[in-house]
């Protein structure tokens, strides 16, 4: 089993910046597409970010040019860059793997999940 731990979250301003982590442990991920999610309060689960294990990256129109996904093989960390944070980007972020490694933003796709880590942005 793979277990996935994030951390960074917090309460920023709008306009700020914060780097999300997701710590893998249990088996090397390497070969895992990874894939970062947010819910807020009242609403459903939405796709972030994704990445495979070679590179390609898909985004949330939305989060285009704001956000960043990255990963670091040898530390089997990936990673969610947040700048021009926006009140509506405030809620649960989680950090997901799935085996397959698929590039997509369906929840469904993904078998491992993190506990996740709470982004608030104030206006």
């Amino acid at each position: 089993q793979v277990q996935l731990v994030e951390s960074g979250g917090g309460s920023v301003q709008v306009g700020g910046s914060l780097r999300l982590s997701c710590a893998a442990s249990g088996k090397t991920v390497g070969r895992y597409s990874m894939g970062w999610f947010r819910q807020a309060p009242g609403k459903e689960r939405e796709g972030v970010a994704a990445m495979t294990s070679y590179g390609r990256t898909r985004y949330a129109d939305s989060m285009k040019g704001r956000f960043t996904i990255s990963r670091d093989n040898t530390q089997n960390t990936a990673y969610l860059d947040m700048d021009s944070l926006q009140p509506e980007d405030t809620g649960m972020y989680y950090c997901a793997a799935n085996g397959w490694d698929v590039l997509t933003m369906s929840g469904s796709s993904y078998n491992y999940w993190g506990q996740g880590t709470q982004v608030t942005v104030s206006s």
